[in-house]
């Protein structure tokens, strides 16, 4: 899942093609050569996102780009690294292991580690990987990636390693690709000094045999203390978090604000060392405060919000004039992300109005008032794109087929919508006059005298996200669907969109989601019954069905993508690209361009 802030690098690419035929970008296998300069790069967390958990084992209310790709993965580096330049691809020369390989009808994946080693010396090697599907197998429900019958851990029949090799055999043939990419992508090898129930006390979760139930005892109760030390922010620095360090980058200082201070881990076994002696990563309560940083030039890597710049973007992922009060000092980039912009719809039957959202007649009326070319031109002045169903921009058609919008801006067919299933407006609010489950009437659970009286939840501190839901309440309201709102920071809106027990219609983060570390755009995780990022609770036998065919086959993901957008399990909205500014004494080994998604990488920075 993203927030509403990216940070993009550019590197030379050239292009492959992998098992099940996409097209992708990799790392040249020349590395580029490091400049060491020292000095400090300074970085703007996103408003009210700054990090808050460091163990690369964490639920929905921490999967977030703040705690992953611009935090957690400096330090912890997971199996295979994806992403770099204009590519989202994996990166063989990044990765801890060689690339797998599957045999045996793609039942079976042998992976090979290179070797690396953590800051305390351990090597990086198979018993660390096993560690991870340890506690994994022990305590799937705890990680906000797990699928139930899905991939890792409930199609694995067995898992064991030994020195460098690891050899997973699955129930069934798998989806070499998807596999890559939304599963062994999210394996994090851990350290034997994180194998502990206490300061003191060792265990053997990283040692255990595969499902034993000796080990899953073993790993839930490891896993119950390195979430509680997680929940510590004083201890991210100790030893112990500090030692499982195989990145470039070793935290030296953090507070519960969010001021964060990197410096480079010396031990780091990757291509790319760090150039510079320093980075921090700065907290704001909004974009206003942001932006009066970039104007006085105390940060190296900040966003503006697009309603702060006077011209427009000539075109989808391009930059146009920077904003001219700090246009002398930065550079302006843009790009294009990998991930669809929504706001999540709440199922729970725990919701006492959830009965109008379980009608797919009143979310295509919703979705009709939102005009979203309309919004792009005007609040975000041509910095985003349209989003018609789950699949990110410029999906390569190795991957799908076109998707077209079944939903364009028509409030007046909206409206029409709501007459036909027996709706009138009266004291400005749609009433249903006409319950019953015909098709002609209001539906299952509505009684005569309801009200299309809703509430949305979104995150504070973007300009742009405020005008976004206030000119997509007034298009309800005109039609006459009702909305309140309340906001909060987007640590604490994220918590409230995962909980099924809070009473909203609509609750956005505010950008959705990115296809990181789940990098396959499939939607096991977000829209089968019990996918591990389904904060609405959208369950549908037909969604589940067509998902199965994805990722236990190699079907292609057009159909699906195009039940999605049919469908609506979600509210899609405009997908903002927020604009990135670098300072122009800043520079790259590899120079910049957009990174789909959002990594944060300042090895490779220097000035």
């Amino acid at each position: 899942m993203k927030s509403a802030r990216k940070i993009w690098i550019l590197v030379t690419v050239v292009v492959i093609v992998i098992a099940a035929g996409i097209t992708i970008g990799v790392l040249s296998s020349k590395s580029p050569k490091s400049t060491a300069s020292g000095g400090t790069v300074t970085f703007a967390e996103a408003p009210g996102a700054n990090p808050n958990y460091i163990f690369p084992y964490m639920g929905g209310q921490y999967f977030s780009v703040d705690n992953i790709n611009q935090f957690q993965e400096l330090m912890f580096r997971p199996l295979y690294w994806f992403g770099l330049g204009g590519s989202v691809a994996v990166q063989p020369p990044l990765s801890l292991a060689n690339m797998p390989v599957f045999s045996n009808s793609n039942k079976t994946v042998t992976i090979t580690m290179k070797g690396w080693k953590f800051a305390d010396g351990q090597t990086v090697d198979a018993q660390s990987v096993m560690f991870f599907l340890n506690m994994y197998k022990a305590d799937p429900t705890s990680y906000a990636g797990y699928n139930p019958g899905f991939g890792i851990p409930d199609q694995v029949q067995s898992a064991t390693g030994h020195g460098n090799t690891v050899t997973l055999k699955f129930k069934t043939s798998v989806n070499p690709n998807w596999l890559l990419y939304n599963y062994l992508s999210e394996i994090t090898p851990f350290p034997n000094t994180w194998d502990v129930t206490s300061a003191s006390t060792p265990s053997t979760c990283a040692t255990g045999a595969y499902g034993a139930p000796s080990t899953d005892t073993a790993c839930k109760a490891v896993e119950k203390y390195l979430d509680a030390q997680s929940s510590k922010v004083s201890t991210y620095t100790d030893a112990m978090w500090q030692s499982g360090v195989d990145g470039p980058w070793k935290l030296t200082f953090m507070d519960n604000l969010g001021n964060v201070t990197f410096v480079p881990n010396t031990k780091y076994s990757g291509p790319q060392k760090a150039q510079v002696k320093t980075v921090k990563e700065i907290p704001f309560t909004s974009n206003q405060a942001e932006q009066s940083s970039l104007q006085a030039g105390t940060i190296d890597v900040g966003f503006v919000d697009p309603t702060i710049l006077t011209s427009p973007a000539p075109g989808p992922g391009q930059a146009g004039p920077n904003w001219p009060a700090i246009a002398s000092t930065y550079n302006i980039y843009a790009g294009t992300p990998w991930s669809f912009n929504y706001a999540p719809f709440n199922f729970s039957s725990a919701n006492p109005t959830s009965a109008a959202i379980h009608q797919l007649y009143i979310r295509q009326a919703l979705q009709m008032s939102v005009d979203q070319t309309g919004i792009i031109k005007v609040v975000d002045k041509g910095y985003g794109v349209p989003t018609y169903s789950p699949l990110p921009p410029n999906t390569p058609a190795s991957i799908s087929g076109p998707v077209a919008n079944p939903y364009p801006f028509n409030k007046a067919k909206a409206e029409s919508l709501l007459t036909s299933h027996g709706w009138k407006i009266e004291n400005g609010v749609q009433t249903c006059v006409n319950p019953g489950t015909s098709a002609n009437q209001c539906g299952p659970g509505i009684t005569k005298g309801y009200t299309l009286n809703f509430k949305i939840v979104w995150a504070s501190g973007s300009p742009s996200l405020d005008d976004t839901f206030n000119a997509e309440i007034a298009d309800w309201a005109s039609i006459g669907i009702k909305f309140t709102h309340s906001t909060g920071t987007f640590n604490t809106v994220i918590a409230d969109c995962t909980s099924a027990k809070q009473h909203y219609e609509l609750c956005s983060w505010g950008a959705g989601w990115i296809y990181a570390p789940d990098y396959y755009p499939s939607g096991e995780t977000l829209f089968t019954t019990k996918g591990g990022f389904n904060p609405g609770g959208y369950s549908d036998p037909t969604m589940n069905k067509i998902i199965n065919t994805t990722t236990f086959g190699t079907a292609k993901l057009t159909t699906y993508a195009k039940y999605a957008a049919e469908q609506l399990p979600v509210l899609y909205q405009p997908n903002p690209v927020t604009p990135i500014e670098i300072k122009k004494t800043l520079k790259s080994s590899i120079g910049f361009t957009p990174n789909p998604l959002a990594n944060f990488m300042p090895e490779y920075y220097y000035f």
